[in-house]
């Protein structure tokens, strides 16, 4: 924890370095009202240094603030404006995270795409939880994990990556929506690509579709009882493990399915600050010449 200052003006320095277009001249999302002293982008590079420790818990990221870094941050916002401000920014975070991606590998025309599970509390409280009960449309539900085994209430994390390992494009949506579902929203955004899936994805018309559409070839592994079956193309199914080792990462250090939030909005802007935290750990090693893929030693 004593380079958490030092790491925070790293992170810093970086979302600078990519919202020049994005802020005014003094870090801010142009709005009405009076011109705050901790600005947009430092409530966003705070967030992320706190997904780098792995502190997802504003408690206690204010107590270590005020305990032992209070001199450091002498304009720091209260808890309560930390939180209102990290959803206002949530937006502006996500398109800082676009830009950094697209600087490590934006020439990317193979990707693997992949979904997860994200819980958003124990399955037997599900009818207790009041999370999202206003907005039938973003509300959670429930849905059946398969590599798990499992049923679960909450949400289901859909990603995209390149085969450095970068997530370029990601979505939350209904723990019921079927995994292919998200493919209709990325066909004209990922034109003339080839998209490797697991088994979730197969279904003849989808290849078909998207091939005809956006000249993107899907390539997912046969079935042992689909006729014509045709072994799994090696490179291929060890590139598809790229995604999976991204989930892993963001449930390991990230905590990426510990849930705190009380509405939709503060889980989104949470889910985004995280896979945020991760792309810019990524670049930290990019930059660095390291492989991107170590983001716990990226900052020591």
């Amino acid at each position: 924890m004593r380079n958490l200052t030092a790491n925070f003006g790293k992170i810093l320095d970086i979302c600078k370095k990519f919202s020049k277009n994005l802020v005014n001249e003094r870090g801010n999302l142009p709005r009405r009202g009076v011109v705050p002293r901790f600005s947009d982008i430092e409530v966003i590079a705070l967030s992320l240094t706190a997904e780098k420790y792995s502190i997802d818990s504003e408690s206690q990221l204010f107590s270590l603030l005020e305990e032992y870094y209070k001199t450091d941050f002498p304009n720091l916002i209260s808890r309560r404006q930390y939180n209102d401000r990290r959803k206002f920014t949530a937006n502006l975070c996500e398109q800082i995270r676009k830009l950094i991606a697209q600087a490590i590998d934006g020439d990317e025309d193979y990707f693997c795409i992949d979904s997860k599970p994200i819980p958003v509390c124990r399955f037997a409280r599900a009818k207790r939880c009041r999370l999202g009960k206003n907005d039938f449309e973003t509300a959670p539900n429930y849905g059946f994990c398969a590599a798990q085994n499992t049923y679960y209430y909450g949400y289901k994390l859909h990603a995209l990556c390149g085969l450095k390992g970068v997530i370029h494009s990601y979505d939350l949506s209904k723990a019921s929506v079927d995994d292919r579902n998200w493919l209709q929203d990325l066909k004209y955004e990922y034109q003339q690509s080839t998209i490797i899936g697991d088994k979730g994805y197969l279904k003849a018309s989808l290849q078909l579709d998207l091939f005809e559409t956006a000249q993107i070839h899907l390539k997912v592994p046969y079935r042992l009882n689909q006729k014509n079956w045709k072994p799994t193309f090696k490179p291929f199914a060890k590139a598809r493990k790229r995604v999976e080792t991204l989930f892993s990462q963001l449930d390991d250090q990230f905590m990426v399915c510990r849930n705190y939030a009380k509405q939709q909005v503060g889980l989104f802007a949470r889910i985004i600050s995280k896979v945020s935290a991760l792309t810019v750990l990524q670049y930290i090693n990019f930059i660095n010449n390291k492989p991107i893929g170590r983001v716990k030693y990226a900052l020591v």
